[in-house]
């Protein structure tokens, strides 16, 4: 647990700066579709992680059923992880133009 807040913290440390500088005049909108990107990239980037570490799992598991059991969860997991990220990039994209963002 205490990795994946030290990961989320300097996560946020990394990226703020970024977002904070990242237009000429800072409003909350600017900073606000900024971290919406950044968001988005980085669950792009875990999902293609996540893709290949499945892909790994069911060439090293050479049909050992226990390691084939793993390598399913995973696949199912990558597999809800895309369309995770589909869903909530299409969501923004449909909220955004509804409000004129």
């Amino acid at each position: 647990m205490n990795k994946k807040i030290s990961l989320l913290i300097s996560s946020a440390v990394t990226a703020l700066p970024g977002l904070v500088f990242a237009a000429d005049a800072v409003t909350i909108k600017t900073m606000v579709n900024a971290a919406v990107k950044t968001t988005l990239y980085i669950a792009s980037g875990v999902v293609v992680i996540l893709w290949i570490i499945t892909g790994l799992l069911f060439l090293t598991a050479q049909g050992d059923p226990g390691k084939l059991g793993s390598a399913k969860t995973a696949l199912f997991a990558s597999v809800a992880g895309t369309l995770l990220v589909i869903v909530a990039a299409s969501a923004l994209s449909l909220v955004g133009s509804a409000f004129g963002i």
